[in-house]
């Protein structure tokens, strides 16, 4: 009963929380400069003043901004996003056949990165001083320290020009027909140059954060006393060490799981990649305001919700959280 009146509890926070950032993000989109009306009158060849008071009768913009906000709000709750002017469909429908892609990808590049940065970060700090210790140090700073958009580059230019091992661009090979497994493996080798790029990144952050946890955790008292007892160095690493040193981590993997969606938008734009965040860009420079308030609304519930599963893996990693 605990578990299920704590998971309603953070459900009615983060409600009032996404309908907070849904205002928010609708007043400050339309804070910015450009007027959308100008931006399709220009693309169809006529900005007389009469087809762009048409425009704007059209798609609401002429009416007051707390009545377009009270629709657009009212529309949300009702799982209506708008309509892209500029891809001629429904918002939603146009994020729901690009966020297959973007969670593809995210969700490849978290595990990526979680793994093994989870694995340098143990194999570090069981080395530590030694020169694996420093190799894995400067490796993961320099993952860290270089540009996200520019390790992309370098890897389109070394694995696929260069070498000619994985393809440069885009979600498939276009026009293949492929289907079947076939089909998941030519997906899997476009997907393998962005989901390194995204995941190396955070790899690096998972490495050095869990090498400090560990060794901060190796210093505690109960550590000590499993020393004495005579445990094996293994045993006292894994279940001693490693578990107590995952909380941090726990946390850390919950932040930038919903970062990811935003380090997106560089990979999947270098990368051609059919997500959301390639999606956002165009949204951005079309001034395509529907699609920008969309994706924004979709990113904000990720995040959400990773918040709300990072809370619930903390009661499975430390029992003493799920007690409370």
């Amino acid at each position: 009963m605990k578990i299920a009146t704590r998971i309603a509890a953070r459900l009615a926070k983060a409600a009032v929380v996404l309908l907070a950032i849904l205002v928010l993000n609708f007043l400050l989109i339309h804070a910015a400069p450009g007027d959308p009306a100008v931006v399709m009158a220009g693309e169809a060849g006529a900005t007389d003043d009469v087809f762009l008071a048409q425009l704007r009768e059209k798609f609401g913009l002429d009416q007051p901004l707390y009545m377009q906000l009270g629709k657009y709000v009212w529309d949300v709750l009702h799982l209506d996003l708008g309509f892209s002017y500029r891809q001629q469909m429904p918002v939603f429908d146009l994020l729901m056949d690009r966020l297959p892609a973007t969670l593809l990808l995210t969700g490849s590049a978290f595990a990526v990165s979680l793994i093994l940065g989870v694995a340098a970060g143990v194999l570090a700090a069981s080395r530590v001083g030694k020169w694996s210790d420093t190799l894995i140090s400067t490796v993961a700073l320099l993952f860290y320290a270089t540009p996200l958009f520019w390790a992309a580059l370098m890897g389109v230019l070394l694995f696929s020009v260069v070498l000619g091992w994985l393809p440069p661009f885009g979600y498939e090979t276009v026009g293949s027909g492929f289907t079947g497994m076939r089909r998941a493996l030519d997906v899997a080798q476009h997907l393998a140059l962005p989901a390194l790029s995204l995941g190396l990144f955070f790899m690096a952050v998972y490495s050095r954060m869990t090498r400090a946890s560990m060794l901060e955790v190796a210093q505690l008292d109960f550590v000590k006393t499993a020393r004495a007892k005579g445990l094996s160095r293994g045993v006292i690493e894994r279940r001693h060490i490693l578990r107590n040193a995952l909380l941090p981590i726990v946390t850390l993997a919950g932040l930038q799981a919903g970062q990811l969606v935003g380090g997106a938008v560089l990979t999947e734009t270098v990368f051609a990649w059919p997500g959301i965040g390639r999606l956002m860009f165009e949204a951005l420079t079309q001034r395509d305001y529907n699609v920008l308030l969309g994706v924004f609304f979709v990113s904000a519930a990720m995040v959400i919700v990773f918040n709300l599963i990072t809370d619930l893996i903390y009661g499975i990693v430390d029992p003493r959280i799920r007690a409370q």
